[in-house]
């Protein structure tokens, strides 16, 4: 058998030097979907009428976007000028990295975080300072900001972070802003409607924070992709300058603005999940089973060396977790996707069966 062809075409050096990165893993549908951090029961049923609304000629046009912009600027109470639509946050990120980061250039995180931050910065061929969180998921603030005083171009934070769950309360994040005066600092806020924390106020404060925001979270929408970076608008025009002309489409449009339109329904599917967050906790405890404090729709649970046996066993019962071990550098570390609370006593019944 003929190996792989090699290219002729020489490949970027920082290509050349990084490793594929691997997502979801296929042929996860029709089961207990607890590994990838997603809504697990869909989108609203307005988001699906909307849909159903669309045209063919709706299909067959260019997504305009002045209209959606303008709607979702006034749900999320900032200027339009202050938000910028892109496919799914991780399109955001890259424009960040494209917009303001050079090669060589320097980019602070604590890990373990979002893999995409380090993703784009190997792309870029920005220096990575990574820093960690300490054994209580515990983000290092004073680290961060003696690391500030180097600036470098761009500091990420997953607030809630992901995996651990874990927020950075506004009172640090106030004193990493003043810090930061030459640093952009990025504040991810993925899984905001289920903390309930934000800065997104302080845009016009602070010229060097970004804001992101998603709808593939608590709004059932991963599929579609539809993301929100969201800044001072002399931010958002920098970024609009590296922004593809028709980075969105229409469906992920009209599903987002019906999405926002039905704000009972996320409303109620986050206290669905609270609701099954207590119930696992309680249920980890009463198994000893360590876990980790969580202000998002995940839970960092801690199975040892029972791990690799638990996970096999679930996965043969229809039901996925996330296996975090890579992060840690050791066997046992898992993310769980918090479900309903019918999901939850599923998932719980199957862990005490397998422990």
């Amino acid at each position: 058998m003929r190996g792989a062809a090699k290219l002729a075409v020489p490949v970027r050096r920082t290509l050349e030097r990084m490793g594929a990165y691997h997502g979801t893993i296929e042929g996860r549908a029709g089961k207990l979907r607890l590994d990838f951090n997603e809504n697990t029961v869909g989108c609203s049923p307005a988001v699906r009428a909307a849909l159903a609304r669309m045209t063919r000629q709706d299909v067959a046009m260019y997504p305009e976007y002045q209209a959606a912009t303008r709607r979702l600027a006034q749900f999320f109470g900032v200027r339009p000028a202050e938000l910028l639509l892109t496919n799914g946050v991780d399109e955001g990120l890259r424009l960040v990295f494209d917009a303001f980061v050079d090669p060589g250039s320097r980019v602070l995180l604590a890990e373990p975080t979002f893999v995409m931050y380090r993703f784009y910065a190997a792309l870029a061929g920005a220096k990575v300072t990574a820093l960690r969180y300490d054994g209580a998921m515990r983000f290092p603030v004073e680290k961060v900001l003696d690391a500030l005083g180097r600036r470098p171009r761009v500091l990420f934070i997953a607030n809630p972070n992901n995996p651990t769950g874990t927020l950075v309360g506004k009172s640090a994040l106030g004193r990493i802003l003043k810090a930061a005066p030459r640093t952009l600092v990025v504040v991810d806020e993925a899984y905001f409607e289920f903390s309930g924390l934000t800065v997104l106020p302080w845009i016009r404060r602070h010229a060097n924070l970004v804001v992101t925001r998603t709808f593939s979270k608590a709004a059932g929408l991963a599929g579609l992709r539809l993301g929100c970076v969201i800044a001072h608008r002399a931010v958002i025009d920098v970024l609009r300058k590296a922004c593809s002309p028709f980075p969105v489409n229409t469906a992920a449009l009209v599903a987002a603005e019906a999405a926002t339109r039905d704000v009972r329904y996320i409303r109620n599917y986050v206290r669905e999940i609270r609701d099954g967050r207590r119930e696992l906790e309680q249920a980890l405890m009463r198994l000893a089973i360590p876990f980790f404090p969580s202000a998002a729709n995940f839970l960092l649970v801690d199975f040892g060396s029972h791990a690799p046996r638990l996970l096999a066993n679930l996965a043969r019962q229809g039901i996925l977790l996330r296996d975090r071990r890579s992060d840690f550098n050791r066997v046992g570390y898992v993310r769980i996707t918090l479900g309903t609370r019918a999901q939850t006593r599923r998932l719980i019944g199957a862990i005490e069966k397998s422990w």
